[in-house]
C-alpha cells in the first residue's frame, strides 16, 4: 500500500511534527541524523515514517528489509530528560508494550491475539510482527529515536523466516493511522508515568503492563547471548533493571539482552 492521500491525521494530532518520506533506507539513522543536527525540530513525539525502508537495522544489529508498500516503519523522538539515566533501559520495554497495545486494538474482536516478547517484539498469535529499536542520539543524552517496524501487509510468501507474520498474512485489514496514532499515546503515556515515577518502572506501572503482556514469563526459552554464549531455562521474571530473569538448574541468570527463542 502506499502512503495515503490523506496522510496520517490520527497520528498528526498526537504527534507535533509527523514527517512521512517515500521512501528511505532507515527512518531511524534519519531521524538519529535530523535530531543530531537540530534537536530544536524535533520535539518529543515527533515522527519520520515511510512504508518503504530499503535497510532498516534491528537488534543485534540485524538487517530488516520488507517489499515496498507491505511494512510500516516509523521512528519517534522521546525526550527522556525527566526519567533518570538509570532508569533509561526501560523505554524499549516502554515502546514493546506500547506497540502491542496498539496491535490488541487492532485485533479486538477478532479471536487472534497479540503478546510481547522480552524485551520488545511484538507476536501475532505467537510468530513476530513487530521489531522495535532504541538509539541515543549523539550528543543529546536526553533524547531517544525508537524505531518500530510493523508487518502490515507482506503476504506469507514475502515474509523473510518461518517465525515471522503480518497483518495480511493472517487475514487481517490494518488501519495504520489509527495504529500509529494509539501507538504514540500510549508511548507518550507510559514515558510519562516513568518520569513522573522517579524511574520507578513497578511505582509507574511500567510492570505490571509488562507483566501482563509479556508471553516469555513463564515460558521455556533459549537465549542467545551477545558473548555468543546460550542459556536455557524457564524466564520467571522482570528484574527491577528490567532484565529478564532465567531460571536454569544451577540457580538464576539477570539477561540484559540476547535474542530469546520460546521453547514453548
Amino acid at each position: 500500500m502506499p502512503i495515503p492521500i490523506e496522510g496520517y491525521p490520527l497520528a498528526a494530532a498526537v504527534s507535533p511534527r509527523l514527517q512521512v518520506v517515500e521512501s528511505t533506507d532507515s527512518t531511524n539513522a534519519d531521524l538519529v541524523r535530523s535530531v543530531e543536527g537540530a534537536p530544536e525540530a524535533w520535539p518529543h513525539l515527533s515522527v519520520l515514517l515511510t512504508t518503504d525502508q530499503r535497510a532498516g537495522r534491528g537488534r543485534l544489529d540485524r538487517s530488516w528489509t520488507t517489499p515496498p508498500g507491505t511494512a510500516l516503519a516509523v521512528s519517534t523522538v522521546i525526550d527522556a530528560q525527566a526519567v533518570p539515566p538509570a532508569s533509561r533501559g526501560w523505554i524499549p520495554l516502554v515502546a514493546g508494550v506500547a506497540m502491542t497495545r496498539a496491535v490488541l486494538e487492532q485485533l479486538r474482536g477478532s479471536g487472534h491475539s497479540a503478546t510481547l516478547k522480552w524485551p520488545n517484539d511484538v507476536l501475532l498469535d505467537g510468530a513476530k510482527l513487530c521489531g522495535i529499536l532504541a538509539e541515543v542520539v549523539p550528543g543529546h543524552p536526553d533524547l531517544v529515536v525508537v524505531g518500530a517496524g510493523v508487518n502490515t501487509r507482506m503476504t506469507r510468501a514475502d515474509l523473510p523466516i518461518e517465525t515471522a507474520t503480518s497483518f495480511a498474512a493472517v487475514g487481517r485489514d490494518v488501519d495504520d493511522d489509527r495504529l500509529l496514532a494509539d501507538y504514540l499515546r500510549a508511548l507518550d503515556e507510559q514515558v510519562r508515568a516513568l518520569g513522573g515515577a522517579g524511574g520507578d518502572a513497578a511505582a509507574a506501572g511500567i510492570v505490571g503492563e509488562i507483566e501482563a503482556l509479556c508471553s516469555t514469563l513463564g515460558s521455556d526459552v533459549v537465549v542467545s547471548l551477545p558473548d555468543g554464549r546460550r542459556l536455557e531455562g524457564r524466564a520467571q521474571r522482570i528484574d527491577p533493571d528490567g532484565r529478564l530473569v532465567v531460571v536454569a538448574g544451577d540457580g538464576e541468570t539477570a539477561v540484559s539482552a540476547g535474542d530469546v527463542v520460546h521453547v514453548r
